[in-house]
């Protein structure tokens, strides 16, 4: 017995030196897997770029990994790294191959970095891993094979990168994914077949690549798959028929390919969950099946640029559509009941676009329509071949922006009730044959840009009250029964820009001295009234002309002298009217394409410069009393010993010129005396002219006064050839000036100045910056200086407001950035369109656009432009391509870099950069941008779902001041604003889109442009 107690306390002092022993040891194990922990500070090595600080508790001096930021470690095994989240933090630089020794890891998140260079292959062997996510960054190369090793995975998106290459038909092997999302990349290729075996996908996501091939049939066994989005490749060939077996589509993108077939439409009846159908600017045929009035879920229904046939069926059950587009198709029968599905809509209480222009829809339009959503903001159907009246219930689409019947057959008056459609900024009815009289309350439309009434048998007088439409762009009535006067009220429109075209009506009177107020008009058309008098003096005040027709009126006298200030004119034609006096002088100095003054009475001699120099340019067919000009005119020889008129004799001639000559030189003589007297005396006073008079006024010693010495106290900007100082010139009644200085020994410097001075010597625009005085001189060493002196801009560039780095935080709200956008739209336009010959700024950025004291927009820095001398193609025709800079890293077009000549449509592209990044508050030059995923593209997959997710935050936060405040509004009211603001981002990041696309001839129209801007702004402030 004593033994066996013994025994056991032997026993017992053993475990006990051994539990001691043991707990020792495992004291002596470090906290945590090393082999995690090496491979997190190896990625951390490779990331260049951290501004938010994210991976500052990555140290090698801290052991607990666990506990760094973005690092999740299991709770059954914490020494296990399963979560890796280092996802939107702006961090640049490269995925260390690393990565393949966590081999515990479940969820790895990197999107929306700038990371750059390639997937590691390593990642493959990361067998655990459930999510990767490596989207929206500049990750490069082909997309590695052994990602396929990762057998559990069930979200894989690598979307919005360079990624080049096919996709690996070993994705073909992944039992469990559900997401599989490819977008914006550059891959190339077919889609693989083995694609079909992805038994689990929900979302199938390739859009925006160069796919080629077919649709492989494979796809229709995707049965799970809800959002299928092919749009924006090279695919071919038909929808294959298995794709209908795809019933649980949510959304279905195959817009922008080559497919042709009619099966897709079929799918309307197979995928009763369908919201989304888009298959816009493919081949389609064949006609809309009956079958889609029971896809009662659909949103959007978009099959516009197609080459559909028949009949539209019944809708009346799709009751949640919101966007119907038709267009551009060749639907209906052109006979009567073709627009009766109309009727049908008037369920889609959320209705906001219904655009079935250019098809061959007949009949009338039902009068349901006044039932239709008071939401819809679109309603088209020009191009087709409606007739019939107006339906007066119109007039209940109070929310209507765009309302576009024009090209029809429509008869009857124009509905009274358009004047309660408060918020529409275009009403086109051309081309129909509408009648009675222009309704007066139209005054009503304040908003209103653009009035198309012409091509109709409209009479009466133009209503005054037009004059209340103060946004007005562009004007039409002409080609219509119109008569009386001219409306004071109407030409006295500052607002309009685009064109005024009153043109083939009976208008008499004579041309209202308003006519001067028309200082931004473009185009301007009287031609064929029975207008008369004289043609007034305040022309010469419309600067901005290029086209002015005034051909068959019964216009006397003669051409004014004031309208030698029509530098920009481009197609002058005065004929058939009983014009009179010698062609002026000054008519050698414009720019012309055209010029008509035929069939009146001028005399003397035809002048031989300038658009003279061309016979096909001008006619000046029955003036029986000119002469000379060039030879191909065959006009008599003026015979110097008569007068130009012929009325005189020489005999008297002489008598008469020597007795005024003496008497003449007499007055002079004495007037010279007492000048010279008063100039010694007032010399000092004299105030510098502008640049539009003389290029170079202003001296070296002034402008080193005005800036104190060119004091750095002075500086306000350093750019690629010089510096600006603000400074005060004494003659310039104390207001500020800035004063840019060339540095003479930057290369270029020299011919960016002489390129600034030609070109602002004959503009002038509201939004572009003032030239006031120039100066060619030396210094006080002997060195060349050259300088030009602007108009002070009070609130400095547009890019100082973007980008704030000193100072108080500034900002800029929604409305303020919309304003500046339209500002330089205006001044691109005078540019382009309204200059004697049309100008290519080549350098538009934020940093050229000023901000005057009313944060009007003001473009700026004329050193890169280049002037068109070829206008019918659109290009320098007297350049080649290698004229070297082009204008800015990130806002250049693309063409540019590959050797195009230089076009207006370059600097469309540069304004809509501009105008994604003033939305965006992103530089087109951010390091998360490169090659293929550039700032267009960034937003272009945002629209129009995911605006909040791409535009600057402090819009979203501030409403951008458009309508009730956070701290006042109700819930409804600050709900409706947000939905306005978000309509009104999408509408504008549209537009910028539109003009920044690769192809130069597919870039929106800068004067659409404008006019959309417009609306946009309409929408935020209606």
């Amino acid at each position: 017995m004593k033994v066996l107690v013994v025994s056991l306390i032997f026993i017992h002092s053993v475990f006990n030196m051994f539990v001691c022993c043991f707990s020792s040891s495992i004291n002596l194990i470090p906290r945590g897997n090393e082999t995690d922990r090496m491979a997190l500070l190896a990625i951390r090595a490779q990331i260049t770029e951290d501004p938010n600080q994210f991976l500052s508790t990555w140290s090698e001096s801290s052991h607990d990994f666990c506990l760094w930021r973005g690092v999740t470690c299991s709770r059954r095994h914490r020494q296990r790294v399963t979560r890796l989240d280092l996802g939107e933090q702006n961090l640049a630089g490269s995925i260390s191959p690393h990565i393949g020794n966590i081999s515990f890891l479940m969820e790895l998140y990197f999107q929306n970095n700038s990371l750059s260079g390639q997937i590691p292959p390593e990642i493959g062997r990361l067998r655990r891993l459930q999510v990767l996510r490596l989207n929206v960054n500049s990750l490069s190369g082909f997309i590695p094979v052994n990602i396929s090793n990762c057998l559990n995975l069930v979200l894989l998106s690598f979307g919005y990168n360079r990624l080049e290459g096919i996709i690996p038909r070993e994705f073909g092997s992944f039992p469990k994914l559900e997401r599989l999302v490819l977008q914006y990349n550059t891959l190339a290729g077919e889609i693989p077949d083995s694609l079909g075996n992805l038994s689990s996908l929900d979302m199938l996501a390739f859009s925006g690549n160069n796919l080629s091939g077919k649709i492989p049939n494979s796809l229709g066994q995707l049965t799970k798959i809800t959002i299928f989005t092919l749009g924006l490749n090279n695919l071919s060939g038909i929808i294959p028929p298995s794709i209908s077996n795809l019933s649980n589509l949510v959304i279905f993108d195959i817009q922008q390919n080559q497919i042709r077939g009619s099966n897709p439409l079929a799918l309307t009846k197979s995928s009763p969950n369908l919201e989304s159908f888009c298959i816009s600017w493919n081949h389609f045929t064949g006609s809309i099946p009956v079958s889609m009035s029971n896809a009662t879920n659909l949103v959007e229904f978009q099959v516009h640029g197609n080459k559909l046939t028949g009949k539209v069926p019944n809708l009346q059950k799709l009751v949640n559509l919101e966007l119907l587009t038709l267009y551009d198709n060749q639907l209906g029968t052109g006979t009567d009941g073709d627009m009766s599905f109309v009727s049908d809509l008037t369920n889609a209480t959320e209705l906001k676009w219904l655009i079935l222009y250019l098809n061959n829809f007949g009949g009338t339009l039902p009068a349901s329509i006044s039932n239709l959503s008071t939401k819809l903001e679109i309603f088209g159907v020009q191009g087709n071949h409606l007739y019939g009246n107006i339906p007066a219930g119109i007039s209940n689409l109070v929310n209507l922006q765009l309302l576009s019947f024009g090209l029809n057959n429509f008869t009857g008056n124009i509905p009274t009730g358009i004047g309660k459609l408060t918020r529409i900024d275009q009403l086109i009815f051309e081309s129909n044959q509408l009648s009675g009289s222009i309704p007066i309350s139209l005054e009503n439309l304040t908003m209103l840009s653009k009035l198309e009434l012409q091509g109709n048998n409209l009479r009466g007088n133009i209503p005054s009250s037009l004059g209340k439409c103060r946004m007005l762009l562009h004007l039409d009535l002409s080609q219509n029964n119109l008569n009386g006067t001219i409306p004071q009220e109407v030409v006295g429109l500052t607002s309009l820009s685009i064109s005024l075209n009153l043109s083939g009506n009976q208008l008499t009177g004579s041309l209202p001295m308003e006519m001067g107020k028309l200082i931004n008009l473009g185009k301007l058309d009287f031609s064929d009234n029975m207008l008369s008098g004289e043609l007034p003096s305040s022309l010469g005040s419309c600067v901005n002309l290029e086209v002015m027709q005034l051909q068959g009126n019964l216009f006397n006298g003669s051409i004014p002298s004031a309208m030698v200030s029509l530098r920009g004119i481009q197609y002058l034609d005065l004929s058939r009217n009983n014009l009179s006096g010698e062609i002026p002088q000054f008519l050698e100095g414009f720019a012309m394409n055209g010029l008509n003054l035929s069939f009146n009475e001028f005399w003397g001699e035809v002048p031989i410069e300038g658009v003279f120099k061309n016979a096909s340019s001008i006619s000046v067919a029955g003036n029986a009393r000119l002469c000379g000009g060039i030879s191909n005119l065959q006009l008599p020889k003026c015979n110097s010993k008569v007068s130009k008129n012929g009325r005189l004799s020489p005999r008297l001639i002489l008598i008469i010129s020597l007795v005024s000559g003496f008497a003449f030189l007499g007055i002079v003589m004495v007037i010279s005396f007492l000048f010279v007297r008063s100039s010694r005396k007032k010399h000092k006073g004299t105030a510098p002219s502008t640049l539009g008079n003389s290029c170079l006024q202003v001296s070296y010693n002034t402008l080193l006064k005005a800036t104190d010495g060119f004091s750095p106290a002075n500086l306000i900007g350093v750019g690629g050839f010089g510096s600006v100082y603000k400074g005060l010139l004494d003659d310039y009644e104390a207001q500020p000036v800035a004063v840019k200085v060339f540095n003479m020994l930057r290369q270029g410097a020299s011919k960016s100045f002489i390129a600034e001075c030609e070109a602002m010597r004959n503009i002038r625009h509201r939004n572009l910056v003032k030239v006031i005085t120039a100066c060619s001189s030396v210094d006080f060493r002997g060195n060349d200086f050259k300088a030009l002196v602007y108009e002070f801009m009070d609130n400095g560039s547009l890019e100082e407001w973007l980008y704030p780095t000193t100072g108080a935080p500034k900002n800029l709200s929604l409305v303020q950035r919309l304003d500046i956008a339209i500002d330089v739209a205006f001044a691109l336009d005078y540019l382009h369109n309204q200059c004697e010959t049309p100008i290519v700024h080549c350098d538009l950025k934020p940093s050229n656009v000023l901000l005057g004291k009313e944060l009007t927009g003001h473009v700026s820095d004329f050193g890169l432009v280049r002037f068109l001398t070829n206008q019918t193609s659109n290009v320098l025709g007297n350049q080649t391509s290698s004229l070297g800079i082009r204008g800015s890293i990130g806002y250049a077009a693309p063409e540019y870099g590959m050797g195009s000549k230089v076009a207006t449509n370059g600097d469309i592209y540069s304004f809509g950069i501009l105008l994604l990044e003033m939305f965006t508050a992103k530089r087109p030059t951010d390091h998360m941008f490169s090659d293929s995923f550039n700032l267009h593209n960034f937003v272009k997959v945002a629209l129009p779902q995911q605006i909040t997710e791409v535009a600057d935050s402090l819009l979203l936060h501030e409403g951008g001041n458009s309508g009730a405040s956070t701290s006042t509004a109700t819930p409804s009211q600050f709900r409706m604003t947000t939905e306005k603001i978000q309509v009104c981002l999408s509408l504008i990041f549209g537009i910028g889109i539109a003009c920044s696309v690769e192809s130069p001839g597919d870039r929106k129209d800068i004067n659409e442009a404008i006019s959309e801007l417009l609306s946009a702004r309409v929408v935020l402030l209606g």
